[in-house]
């Protein structure tokens, strides 16, 4: 797949190791081949399901038939990763695989590592006997932070960096930015892992809260069956973060709190959660093509990491300001069916799984942004637009929204590879400008809107609501009762 009309970013002088071989795994791999100067012979995917292997086997690349557990990684990946010399790359876009546990053995071992969420082993998302805190994406993220700062420096391990999490923290980065002098604002961009410069200037442009706000409108060929759940990514990773309780970045101009809401107890503070599933928790948002839509609260590690970013604090160390901040995804059309039907049966999922790939797909676009809210120009929105047709013509092996990931994935590489000691980083620590220069060519258009829109518009309608009136923006509004 190499082109010479692409640039080449960098070489990974050591073994690639790519764990996870589905929808993500496969986009991947053509990026990985074009952008990087690396030797095929010394690359392995280890994935337990064989249904591509022969996009492997065509380009001579190893494939391990096998899953990467808790019991056997460390015998595994140690060999594959460190054989014949250089620095290697563990690239994790896998499901059921501990990742703190995994970038633990690859900073040991000298090896760079990325990864697309704060993954679990097999049986966390699912575990009956665990209470609700504990299975939040709050408690993964404190795990990860804790091994952080145990361990602070040595080599880049890059978590959480697909398109969200990851690139839409540089995308809250550039939008404050944009916004800040379309307010007229006298500043100075504070510099990329500035937590407390970000933090007072999102503060000073009065942004009150911040919604991940993303529509799928890509269409397949034929109808959904009964009994199938279809999804234009991971399925099982959909069902996994779908079925844990709705978080939620909880912001300091918040008056109410729902009655299942919940706070913790240990940590940043930064979040709360309900005790509901986020993929049966829908909310009103905004996206420029439909413009109002329902959106479903599920949650993501970006959530907590832009408004533990964001945070204001004293000096006395009192929380001054922290913007509220959630996802509010309307996936694609098929998978809102698919969620309906899971949860109509008691949250039982459907026996087959299946991601529509480009050629089962007609038409549509991802449309995957950041909406800042609350300030004197009401709410601006600002992301990408990537059709199908243009993820065709751009990349092999995914469609719209895939390429919004992968291509994430393959900028969280580079950075890497330039920043090969940063220790363990978040996205909202990295230099969001180099991240979108490399990721831009596969976004489609990237632009910014500006909204009148708030929860409020047409309520209360026929029937009556409890609502705030005077502040549009509380997240009372924004969230369906």
């Amino acid at each position: 797949m190499a082109n010479e009309n692409w640039p080449v970013h960098g070489e990974i002088t050591g073994p690639i190791v790519m764990i996870g071989f589905g929808s993500i795994g496969r986009g991947t791999l053509p990026l990985i081949e074009r952008h990087f100067k690396f030797d095929k012979s010394r690359m392995t995917v280890i994935d337990p399901r064989d249904t591509d292997r022969k996009l492997l086997d065509e380009r001579g690349i190893a494939f391990v038939n096998e899953a990467v557990t808790r019991k056997n990684y460390k015998k595994l990946l140690t060999p594959l990763l460190t054989q014949g010399g250089g620095q290697g790359f563990c690239v994790n876009l896998s499901v059921d695989t501990g990742s703190v546990d995994l970038m633990r053995l690859c900073r040991k071992l000298g090896v760079l590592y990325i990864d697309t969420v704060v993954e679990p082993w097999l049986g966390f998302y699912f575990d009956k006997t665990a209470d609700n805190a504990s299975r939040t994406n709050y408690a993964l993220r404190e795990s990860l932070l804790a091994e952080k700062h145990a361990k602070p420096g040595g080599p880049t391990a890059i978590s959480t960096c697909g398109a969200n999490p990851g690139m839409v923290s540089w995308f809250v980065k550039q939008a404050l930015v944009n916004l800040a002098k379309d307010l007229g604002m006298e500043f100075s961009e504070p510099a990329q892992d500035d937590r407390e410069g970000w933090a007072k200037l999102m503060k000073k442009a009065g942004v009150k809260g911040i919604h991940i706000a993303e529509r799928d409108t890509q269409r397949a060929k034929k109808p959904k069956p009964l009994n199938v759940f279809w999804n234009t990514w991971s399925v099982e990773g959909f069902i996994s973060e779908g079925m844990q309780p709705a978080e939620l970045g909880w912001g300091t101009h918040e008056k109410w709190m729902p009655k299942n809401a919940r706070k913790h107890k240990h940590g940043t503070q930064a979040a709360i959660y309900l005790e509901q599933p986020g993929a049966n928790t829908r909310v009103r948002t905004w996206c420029p093509t439909p413009g109002a839509q329902y959106g479903f609260l599920v949650t993501h590690n970006e959530a907590i990491s832009i408004a533990d970013f964001f945070t204001v604090r004293g000096k006395d160390g009192k929380l001054k300001y922290r913007p509220t901040c959630h996802y509010a995804y309307h996936p694609a059309n098929d998978a809102v069916l698919s969620l309906h039907e899971m949860f109509g049966n008691g949250g039982k999922a459907q026996p087959v799984h299946h991601v529509l790939d480009e050629d089962e797909l007609i038409d549509g676009n991802d449309e995957l942004g950041v909406l800042l809210y609350g300030h004197d120009r009401n709410a601006y929105w600002y992301g990408s637009h990537l059709s199908l047709e243009q993820a065709r013509q751009l990349a092999p092996y995914q469609n719209a929204t895939g390429l919004q990931v992968t291509s994430a994935v393959l900028a969280g590489m580079v950075w890497a590879l330039e920043n090969p000691d940063a220790g363990i980083v978040e996205a909202d620590e990295m230099d969001f400008r180099r991240c979108l220069e490399v990721q831009s060519p596969y976004l489609g258009p990237v632009r910014g809107y500006y909204t009148d829109w708030t929860p409020l518009e047409g309520r209360p309608g026929l029937f009556p609501e409890d609502i705030d009136e005077k502040d549009p923006w509380q997240f009372r509004n924004v969230l369906v009762r």
